[in-house]
């Protein structure tokens, strides 16, 4: 949203410098994104008067100038075709930098003649693009300031422009008069009176506007006036300078005028040339397949649905985005009708979408215009165009009603110093309020209808907070708590904690991804559902919430892959969703290797990272969040583990802490990712709970008494997996058994086809008393008929 200092000081009557407009438009939510200051390059030009002017000596198209300038007399040499004597010129002295040209004065001969200085056009100094002749003023002493003449004789050439972010909640600040609006309640100014004088009715209009039944919800109402006899050609020159100041070329006073309500007003309109309307206007919903040919000159096809204003002919205008040009005026049009009217944000951002079309009517209307202010802001047009361009104007045509956007909430003073923490008085709370077209009844502040973006008592705290400035709150100690406080963390913000150092401590690198995927990323980790789907996800690779942390992982992997990055280690912390209602979500910590162990040397230590590797990080992480020591490894993980290199790490069947292995070489594929790659996932919210909490560690358990360690070697079928064996054996006696260890495996010779031996040793630590052999043999004997249960396998002999 650009704007000059003229324009704003039209509404705004205030003496407040450009850096003081500036520095408070950002401190209220509307951030000054750059300033178009032109007198700060035109400063260091001056006038002179040309006293003589002879021909050069060794070129016809030079003059030779003796010019009177702020340091005297000085020779200037002049290709210019009106450099003559008895002229007030612009000029440029030595060491003076010229924008047009982008090159700095200097001293310098020119066909053997020197010359000091030189005399400037108006587009070697960007203030227009002649450049025909040198500038000749009328007026003006010599040695005066180039700026303060123009600030006199031509403000317009001086006029700052100041450009601001507009963000999607604020579109009264998409006029220059609810900017102004705001910089009068900070208090840099007055607003001053916009009244309307009212165009009498001197003809009847032969033309009438309907709006059908099932497009009054995207268009509520639609005036209009006709206007017979104006005179279209050129703006005047104050209007073209505002119009050229902001960006936008001057076309005609017809289009230029809906132009000036458009940022003045935030009152977006549209001018019909009558004449060329067929029959009455209507305004409905197109079919679907009809083409208009817009003001930007390019055909559109419509989609059903979309809103459009169509007279006998057929579509004529894309309604609140852009109008047609076979209706447009030119400067031949002498009878027109000019519309005002409110048109459903939504909708009309579904249609610009889809057509493609970005136009300043939609970018005010899709962000919500004033519905109040349709029949007001016809009006003033109206008396625009027939103040500049004459002509006769009918009665008002209004179609349909203006929405009733009224609305009230109460304001508690008390209540808004808590929230904002500063002590803002009631009444400056109130004269705030009053100050931005809130109205006051009682503790109730009633809702203008240009701020569709204040729906609740908070955004009325957020209104006297952004006025009353948050650059000037204080900071104040927290008061000292006596005793020792609560904890603050909660069990599963430490144990996140403890993850994140204890992963990056083992050497891995911290990823924070997105919480949306797309659906094919998704449906490889078991999501993709429509119960995880976005109704308006933000691109259509986020159309799903994850149902884990290692779609992402792997998509970072695969991205520093691409980028030469073979080898990595990443881990995230974060929430993963298995629907989309309250409670439907769970933390993972989730950590991935890919490639080497370490950079390739010499002694061959390097090598393929594998499960082992990623078994023992996850344990480390258990161990770090508190996870018992004691855990069965299972089978039976999700369909995107490798099926026979990943482990479940669990205390039961059912209560699953974490899983560990190879990533399936089918998912790597998808991904894109060049392996070997292995993960763990860990769920810290199936880590028990200690049933005595305490903040400092547990006394270290240590005992005097011999541990006892007796091997095993039974003979099972040859699919049976040697965890089995380990679990079972485990099993056993929970309390003397701590350790159970694989070290030989037999195949062949005497067992026969089909079976092999697995030989274990099973570390017994006695906790109160030496074992005894009785003792002994009875774990001895409870192993034995545990595995034999489990495998179906027997004791080696």
């Amino acid at each position: 949203m650009k704007f000059t200092l003229s324009w704003l000081k039209s509404h705004l009557d205030t003496d407040a410098s450009v850096a003081d407009i500036a520095e408070a438009l950002t401190d209220l939510g509307l951030e000054v994104e750059g300033i178009e200051n032109p007198i700060e390059k035109l400063q260091a030009f001056t006038i002179g008067y040309v006293e003589s002017a002879e021909k050069h000596p060794d070129a016809d198209k030079l003059k030779i100038c003796q010019v009177a300038t702020k340091d005297g007399p000085t020779q200037i040499i002049c290709g210019a075709p009106n450099a003559r004597e008895g002229i007030t010129v612009v000029i440029a002295s030595p060491g003076t930098y010229v924008p047009g040209l982008d090159i700095t004065i200097g001293v310098g001969k020119i066909r053997g003649v020197e010359s000091f200085g030189m005399m400037c056009s108006e587009k070697e100094m960007e203030l227009s693009d002649e450049h025909d002749g040198i500038i000749e003023l009328p007026s003006g002493d010599v040695g005066q300031s180039y700026t303060d003449w123009l600030a006199a004789n031509d403000p317009s050439k001086v006029d700052p422009v100041i450009e601001i972010a507009i963000t999607p909640n604020r579109p009264d600040a998409l006029g220059v008069r609810g900017i102004a609006r705001d910089l009068a309640a900070r208090g840099l100014g007055k607003m001053k009176p916009r009244e309307v004088d009212v165009v009498p009715a001197t003809i009847t209009s032969d033309l009438s506007v309907t709006i059908a039944d099932d497009t009054l919800d995207g268009c509520p109402v639609f005036t209009g006036r006709l206007i017979k006899g104006v005179k279209n050609g050129p703006s005047p020159a104050w209007l073209q300078d505002l119009l050229r100041a902001i960006g936008l070329r001057p076309i005609s006073f017809l289009v230029d005028v809906t132009n000036f309500f458009t940022y003045d007003l935030n009152r977006p309109l549209h001018v019909f040339d009558a004449d060329k309307v067929a029959g009455n206007l209507r305004v409905h919903r197109a079919a679907g397949g009809e083409t208009i040919t817009a003001l930007d000159e390019k055909e559109y096809t419509l989609q059903a649905g979309q809103m459009v204003i169509s007279d006998g002919n057929g579509a004529e205008s894309i309604a609140g985005i852009m109008g047609g040009l076979d209706t447009g005026c030119t400067e031949e049009t002498t009878n027109v009708f000019v519309e005002s009217a409110y048109w459903d944000p939504v909708q009309i951002a579904y249609a610009g979408r889809a057509l493609k079309i970005n136009s300043d009517a939609r970018y005010r209307f899709e962000r919500g215009v004033d519905p109040a202010f349709t029949p007001e802001g016809l009006e003033h047009a109206v008396r625009m165009i027939v103040d500049h361009a004459g002509g006769e104007a009918s009665e008002m045509i209004v179609a349909g009603a203006v929405p009733d956007v009224s609305r009230a909430y109460k304001l508690d003073a008390k209540r808004v110093i808590s929230l904002v923490g500063m002590d803002i008085p009631e009444s400056t709370q109130r004269q705030t309020l009053t100050a931005l077209g809130f109205r006051l009844e009682g503790d109730m502040a009633h809702v203008p209808s240009w701020r569709p973006d204040v729906q609740g008592e908070a955004d009325l705290v957020e209104e006297v907070a952004r006025i009353a400035s948050l650059t000037k709150l204080e900071g104040k100690p927290l008061p000292r708590m006596a005793g020792v406080p609560k904890p603050v963390l909660t069990q599963m913000q430490l144990r996140s904690s403890a993850a994140r150092r204890t992963a990056a401590a083992l050497g891995y690198n911290e990823c924070i991804s997105y919480s949306f995927i797309d659906k094919k990323a998704a449906s490889l980790f078991g999501g993709g559902d429509d119960a995880t789907m976005l109704e308006n996800p933000i691109s259509s690779d986020m159309s799903h919430m994850r149902p884990g942390l290692l779609p992402g992982l792997l998509r970072a992997a695969s991205r520093n892959q691409a980028r030469g990055f073979a080898d990595m280690a990443l881990f995230e912390v974060g929430t993963a969703f298995q629907g989309g209602e309250p409670g439907e979500q769970h933390t993972q910590v989730a950590g991935i290797l890919i490639g080497r162990t370490g950079p390739k040397d010499v002694l061959g230590e390097a090598r393929d990272v594998d499960v082992y590797d990623a078994k023992a990080d996850a344990e480390a992480i258990l161990s770090a969040i508190g996870a018992p020591a004691k855990v069965q490894i299972l089978r039976g993980g999700e369909a995107w583990w490798h099926p026979g290199r990943h482990g479940r790490i669990c205390l039961g069947p059912k209560k699953v802490l974490g899983v560990f292995g190879e990533i399936h070489p089918k998912i790597l594929r998808e991904m894109d990712i060049k392996g070997p790659a292995v993960g763990f996932v860990i769920y810290p919210e199936q880590v028990p709970v200690p049933k005595k909490k305490s903040p400092a560690r547990p006394a270290l358990k240590a005992t005097d008494l011999q541990a006892v360690e007796r091997d095993f070697a039974f003979v099972v079928d040859a699919d049976v997996e040697a965890l089995t064996l380990v679990n079972a054996a485990t099993g056993a006696d929970k309390a003397l058994i701590t350790d159970v260890r694989i070290f030989d495996e037999f195949i062949g010779g005497s067992l026969g086809e089909g079976k092999k031996s697995l030989a274990m040793t099973v570390r017994l630590q006695p906790v109160d008393t030496t074992l005894k052999d009785k003792e002994i043999e009875a774990v001895a004997a409870k192993i034995v008929e545990k595995v034999t249960k489990a495998t179906g396998g027997t004791l080696r002999g």
